[in-house]
């Protein structure tokens, strides 16, 4: 392929995922405003049409800040690929650094810390307008600042010997680097679901044993039904960041745990806590979580294979703004340019990889039913839905682009036939 050809394709599979991404979150807006004014009937008299008005207004709100994201990322990658941002920031740095090691982590650095950068006021903008609007910050510029800080410092401890481990093998291990590769992210990956729950969680937030005894029991009862053994049941301070409730399992093997948000255990009662836990067992139980990583593991070979193909491709580099001829090493300019890449021609496989996800939500909930009331899941959702400003009326094609759950009309709708 020639570069020309390559920077063709490049641009009119950009230019297509733009159309489709302002189509999609046009006919969600026109969606959601057409069904805003009455509560829809399968919940009447759940929810009330003040709720359901504010979770369509917070919804719409969303959608349009996504919508000038789109723009500034399509007009960064611009920048960083056609218009020769990239090739610029790889000479300044190597004046910096010289040739070798250095200047690779170096560019990918520069990289992070320019998008990073970009992407702030973005954030900030969301957690202190956006989110403070609808009654869902609880977080102050301090603690975001505190995190931020945080998230950058672990990511530079646990990052940057994975990075340089990379690069090493991506010049030395010959034409197979992308295998050995493979099989250092693929371990990586299950370290880190042992290592997150104990070692980096608590970095964020306070975890406490779940103090109710009753309800203890009663989820003790219910993983004893279904046998499944977990580390510990606790409770995280969420309510420090958000009002948003949720409840998760996180690790792996002997160091699962159970983590509720404080926010969500205010909310429901015992019943409904217990199942909208058998839903998540669901999960464990019927191996989707196993499944779901032999998938990721799947893919990330094939890209990694992929890319194995592209580095050594010129027209791959000049295609994208990039003279490989100038640079002192190709492999971090490729790591680059690949990330940046493959979004813009993956995107419209969207609703392929949420149609199992989707699958698994419909028997994870079928599983909830079989061992709770199924009505105390829908009287849970629909508490969640409430809370969490979910809108009731979502577009269908949007949620089947953007969506890993069904929407709530399908899904509880399929609960209260069962």
């Amino acid at each position: 392929m020639s570069s020309l050809a390559f920077s063709v394709l490049f641009v009119s599979f950009l230019l297509l995922t733009l159309v489709v991404r302002f189509w999609l979150a046009s006919r969600h807006i026109r969606h959601i405003l057409a069904h805003r004014s009455a509560v829809p009937d399968e919940f009447a008299g759940k929810i009330p049409l003040a709720a359901h008005q504010k979770a369509a207004d917070y919804t719409i709100a969303k959608t349009k800040l996504g919508v000038v994201l789109l723009l500034v990322h399509a007009a960064v990658l611009i920048g960083f690929t056609l218009l020769g941002g990239l090739q610029w920031l790889s000479t300044a740095v190597f004046n910096l650094s010289g040739a070798g090691m250095t200047y690779q982590i170096g560019l990918i650095l520069a990289f992070a810390l320019i998008s990073s950068l970009i992407d702030l006021p973005f954030d900030y903008y969301k957690q202190f307008s956006l989110e403070q609007r609808f009654g869902f910050n609880k977080m102050s510029a301090r603690l975001f600042f505190a995190d931020m800080l945080k998230n950058t410092l672990i990511g530079a401890v646990i990052g940057l010997p994975l990075l340089w481990l990379v690069l090493t093998l991506m010049a030395k291990s010959g034409s197979l680097w992308w295998l050995y590769t493979w099989l250092v992210w693929s371990g990586f990956q299950l370290l880190m679901l042992v290592l997150y729950p104990t070692v980096i969680a608590p970095l964020f937030n306070k975890f406490t044993p779940l103090a109710d005894a009753g309800l203890v029991q009663r989820i003790e009862a219910l993983m004893q039904r279904v046998g499944f053994a977990a580390k510990g049941l606790f409770v995280m301070d969420g309510s420090k960041r958000s009002a948003h409730g949720n409840a998760y399992f996180s690790g792996f093997g002997a160091a699962k745990r159970i983590v509720f948000f404080d926010t969500l255990l205010s909310r429901l009662a015992p019943e409904e806590i217990e199942a909208v836990l058998a839903h998540e067992l669901g999960h464990f139980k019927l191996k989707h979580v196993i499944k779901r990583i032999a998938v990721m593991f799947l893919v990330s070979l094939g890209f990694l294979a992929l890319l194995g193909y592209l580095k050594n491709q010129p027209w791959f580099y000049t295609g994208l703004g990039v003279d490989p001829m100038l640079l002192a090493g190709t492999d971090a300019m490729a790591l680059i340019l690949f990330m940046l890449a493959l979004p813009v021609f993956t995107f419209l496989l969207s609703p392929l990889t949420s149609i199992t996800s989707r699958k698994h939500e419909f028997e994870a909930d079928a599983f909830a039913a079989k061992h709770t009331r199924s009505q105390d899941l829908v009287s849970a959702l629909v508490k969640l839905y409430e809370d969490n400003a979910s809108t009731l009326t979502p577009d269908p094609l949007h949620s089947a682009f953007y969506d890993s759950h069904p929407p709530a009309s399908v899904r509880i709708s399929k609960l209260l036939s069962a």
